[in-house]
């Protein structure tokens, strides 16, 4: 790989005054990007200058060095070759830069002066669309964000580019943007563009939730600019059929997003074919910290820990893991579409054979909709269309699978396989087209099959000719010379040589022309070799150009049939995820869950979707029965490590799968269509904005209880214990008493506490209900048993867990003596408080007196708690608890 020389090569002056013409264009195109590395293509290379070069020489540890060494203003330079360009700018957007190409669009052999250079596109961390670009099968969203005139809400619109899905939606404008966030969370945009005007305090807000902001002219972001634009696109009238009526801030956004889009990609973008306003009552909100906090998508610790999302992906294709993605991040309220999926699962999930077949078909299948977008772009590479025609070859066995009668396949899943087009067209032509095993890019040819094009193949034929007359030459030169280790060799600068070794030297015949001296030799032409090279040397570049230009056609004709390509992805996705949910449902005993408007949850051994597939030795399922005008909420007490996070967590998660369309890890589940799951779970430092894990708290539970409604799902976990006993436990009292609320029905709350005072506001409060973790206790051991039964306890055997976590021995006793110093320590007026005890399986090993046997604790013995639900075991207990009180406690 060279830097070709040439007159655009030439130096700049010493002094710096003047530029050569081709660092004049350099300046040119850099005036118009000025906030963005641009990648200037001189021959094999990509050069970099000045700024642009120091940093690509800092980011790609790359060598930094200079043209115009001899000069006073030595101009840095790095380059790195234009075939391996892709790797090298996919780390620059990895780290949030922009990448302008300035390819050459004149032809450097017929050019004078000069090469003609254009910039082909501007690459973002949001509009990546080239496949080693790409970072994975998920979603590449950009996002817009515009605030309206008087700031009570946002536009936002998202829109990932490498498959075309385009959307928009308004959220409340809040003061430290929370709403906002959680869309950031909810849809992970790699960019965000945003209008110039606004304050940076917004800005950094968007920039602290993990996504590079970029200002954009203020007049992309106009109603009337971004309407007309939005109008052209998709070929309307008016915005009136996507439901965009009076929206001009979320109008705004979506113009702004596809205005930046056609900007840097320097192409009509025609496979993003629709556009959506989406309406929160839609969906199950699911805030960032919810989000974060119950780990659907990523895990809490970072990196790639064990999800809902990875534990239900048992997606075969891309498209379909895009869309499970989809589904968990944004559940519906909409009870008749989850139904839809629901249908689709169970489906399925009762067709062992048929999915089986399917998922295993489906294992053929490329990622097509990103595919369609290549082609609409046109970089589309030759495996990219092997790898269609290959996908589409298998949608007629994919169709087979679902063989049954119509009538007996549930609606989504025969919308989705009428859906699937069989396109034998394409695929016909592709394999005419393309060679079996095509290279990676279509730039170094041999791409085009033989007996597509009579043209192509008449030039290969003199090509491969002139090749054949070469290795004949070579022959007949070393018998007519007696050089046997003679040889004819080509390269790019000097073309076809014979090229003799110096020991040999004195056998080269008067007719030999020398061409070039080398370290072991000398080359030499003949008149011959130079007509022939002429002609093989045109024949080759015939060859290149007619196979771009072949290809180029291919790309053209196939672009006609992108809607039908998109729609088909659409399908497999749709068909995919419900066969990875049936799989779910069969190999791990889900059950489909009942959705109705009720204000009540209801789940018969439950089950944590995640933790129980690490669990060894079985998963204890517990049941949750929670009701708006019932049992409201659960005060949850107990030993730490006892499971109440991992219970709570769990309800929440059945929840989202519910409402995703997705059966559920339990016996039974009833779920009332929540509008909203809250979390407060675990202690987080903000550090980058200063703010302590108390404030973190804090800020976290307003947003709770400032948008909390009958039909949301709450899970408290600890609240209050970031600051002072006295100070924590009033505010969590006061919590309790807010979401219990003065009517008939309230937020559907779990709320684990360690202030065990607050187990008195279950005599209090009518819709508050006490529940422990059920613990084994011997002389030596605490052993828990991870069930949940109905009263209250006071021991949180935190000592205990400190033993198990490795804390000093030392440090374990002396804490157990001063626990014991305050049990026992007496009180002002005499009487030591009561206190509630936890309810134990006693290990009858234990060297305990055994007490005197009253009646009440027969019966009690009797008790299967695991047979009872938490009415009956409330009521069991209200009877034992009445007998206690008629005989005075007395055996």
């Amino acid at each position: 790989m060279v830097r070709e020389p040439g007159p655009e090569n030439k130096a700049e002056n010493g002094n710096g005054a003047r530029l050569t013409p081709v660092m004049q264009q350099y300046h040119e195109m850099k005036e118009q990007h000025p906030d963005t590395i641009l990648f200037f293509r001189i021959g094999d290379f990509y050069e970099t200058f000045n700024d642009d070069a120091k940093l690509v020489s800092r980011e790609l540890d790359i060598v930094l060095t200079s043209r115009s060494k001899s000069g006073d203003n030595p101009i840095p330079l790095a380059g790195v070759p234009y075939h391996a360009a892709e790797g090298y700018i996919a780390k620059l957007i990895a780290k949030g830069y922009r990448v302008a190409v300035c390819e050459q669009v004149g032809d450097p052999k017929t050019t004078k002066g000069v090469v003609k250079r254009e910039i082909a596109r501007v690459i973002t961390p949001g509009t990546v669309i080239d496949p080693a670009l790409v970072p994975s099968t998920a979603a590449t969203y950009l996002m817009a964000a515009l605030p309206d005139a008087k700031q009570k809400e946002w536009g936002i619109s998202l829109l990932d580019i490498s498959t075309g899905e385009f959307f928009a939606a308004i959220v409340p404008h809040d003061p430290i943007l929370e709403s906002l966030g959680s869309e950031i969370a909810r849809y992970r945009p790699a960019e965000c563009i945003v209008p110039a005007n606004l304050p940076d305090t917004f800005r950094d807000r968007i920039r602290d939730a993990g996504v590079i902001v970029n200002a954009c002219r203020d007049e992309l972001f106009t109603c009337d600019r971004a309407e007309k634009l939005l109008c052209g696109h998709f070929g309307t009238a008016s915005l009136g059929g996507f439901g965009f009526e009076s929206r001009s801030c979320a109008t705004g956004a979506a113009g702004a997003a596809l205005a930046y889009a056609l900007e840097t990609q320097h192409a009509p973008l025609t496979h993003i074919r629709a556009l959506s306003l989406r309406n929160s009552s839609e969906s199950l909100v699911l805030d960032a910290v919810t989000l974060r906090n119950l780990e659907v998508r990523e895990s809490i610790r970072g990196g790639k820990g064990a999800t809902l999302l990875s534990s239900l992906d048992l997606t075969k294709t891309p498209m379909g893991s895009r869309l499970l993605d989809r589904y968990l991040s944004r559940p519906l309220t909409d009870i008749a579409e989850i139904n839809r999926r629901l249908d689709a699962v169970e489906f399925l999930a009762g067709r062992t054979a048929a999915r089986i077949a399917f998922r295993d078909s489906l294992k053929a299948c490329a990622d097509i909709e990103r595919i369609a977008a290549r082609i609409a772009y046109g970089n589309a590479g030759p495996r990219d269309l092997v790898a269609l025609a290959d996908t589409l070859e298998t949608l007629p066995a994919l169709k087979q699978c679902f063989s049954t009668p119509k009538e007996n396949v549930p609606a989504l899943a025969a919308e989705a396989i009428n859906a699937i087009h069989n396109l034998p067209e394409i695929i016909a032509l592709i394999r005419n087209a393309i060679a079996d095993d095509p290279p990676a890019v279509a730039r170094n040819g041999g791409i085009i099959r033989p007996g597509y094009s009579g043209e192509l193949d008449s030039i290969r034929g003199v090509l491969h000719s002139g090749k054949d007359w070469i290795v004949k030459l070579q022959e007949k030169e070393r018998e007519a010379t007696g050089i046997r280790s003679l040889k004819v060799g080509y390269n790019r600068i000097f073309g076809y040589y014979i090229d003799v070794t110096k020991p040999n030297l004195s056998l080269v015949p008067p007719r030999y022309e020398r061409k070039q001296t080398t370290a072991t030799g000398e080359r030499y032409t003949i008149p011959e070799l130079r007509e022939k090279e002429t002609l093989i040397t045109n024949a080759d570049e015939r060859v290149l150009s007619l196979e771009r230009e072949l290809y180029v056609q291919l790309l053209g004709i196939l672009k006609k049939d992108i809607p039908a390509i998109q729609e088909t992805a659409n399908a497999i996705a749709v068909l995919d995820v419900a066969a990875a949910l049936a799989e779910s449902a069969q190999v791990r005993n889900y059950v489909r869950p009942q959705l109705d408007e009720s204000d009540d949850v209801v789940i018969r051994d439950g089950r944590h979707p995640v933790v129980e597939q690490g669990v060894s030795g079985g998963f204890v399922p517990n049941d949750t029965e929670l009701s708006g005008s019932g049992t409201q909420i659960m005060i949850i007490t107990g030993a730490n490590m006892a499971g109440k996070s991992t219970y709570m967590r769990a309800a929440a998660l059945i929840c989202i799968m519910a409402q995703a369309g997705s059966f559920v890890p339990a016996r039974h589940a009833r779920i009332g269509i929540l509008d909203r799951i809250f979390t407060r779970v675990g202690a987080f430092d903000d550090l980058a904005s200063g703010q302590s894990t108390f404030f973190v708290e804090m800020l976290e539970l307003a947003n709770i209880l400032n948008n909390v409604t009958p039909k949301s799902l709450v899970i408290l976990d600890e609240i209050g214990r970031g600051t002072s006993t006295a100070d924590g436990s009033s505010i969590a009292r006061a919590v309790l008493e807010f979401l219990h609320g003065k009517g008939s029905a309230g937020p559907k709350t779990l709320f684990a506490t360690h202030f065990h005072e607050l187990i008195g506001m279950e005599e209090k409060l009518k819709r508050v209900k006490n529940y422990h973790f059920a613990v084994r206790e011997t002389k030596d051991e605490v052993v828990f048993l991870r069930k949940i039964i109905p009263g209250a306890t006071d021991k949180s055997y935190g000592i205990h867990v400190a033993r198990l976590a490795g804390i000093p021995k030392k440090v374990t006793e002396r804490a157990e003596a001063l626990l014991d110093e305050d049990l026992n320590a007496p009180v002002k007026n005499g009487s030591r408080p009561q206190r509630y005890t936890q309810i134990l399986l006693v290990d009858d090993k234990a060297e305990t007196p055994a007490p005197a046997k009253n009646p009440v604790l027969d019966e009690l013995e009797a008790i299967n708690p695991d047979e009872m639900t938490p009415l009956q075991a409330l009521a069991t207990i209200a009877e034992l608890k009445r007998k206690l009180k008629r005989d005075g406690g007395n055996p």
